[in-house]
């Protein structure tokens, strides 16, 4: 499964333990922390939780659902 980030738009390979998941994720490249949601492998929502260091409020209403 594979989240985008909302700040500098990396993709963030996550494995089969988030595959029922509530919780932050931390961008590896920017550092900013998503707040996910996933049920059954699937995602259901990502969401902007704190950008870090130059990427800091690069994305407050970056909310994603799907």
């Amino acid at each position: 499964m594979k989240v985008n980030c909302l700040v500098c738009g990396h993709n963030v390979d996550l494995d089969d333990v988030y595959s029922d998941y509530e919780g932050m994720i931390r961008c590896f490249v920017c550092s900013t922390l998503l707040e996910i949601k996933t049920e059954d492998g699937q995602i259901k929502s990502v969401r902007f939780a704190r950008a870090m260091g130059g990427a800091r409020g690069a994305a407050e209403n970056g909310d994603q659902e799907g």
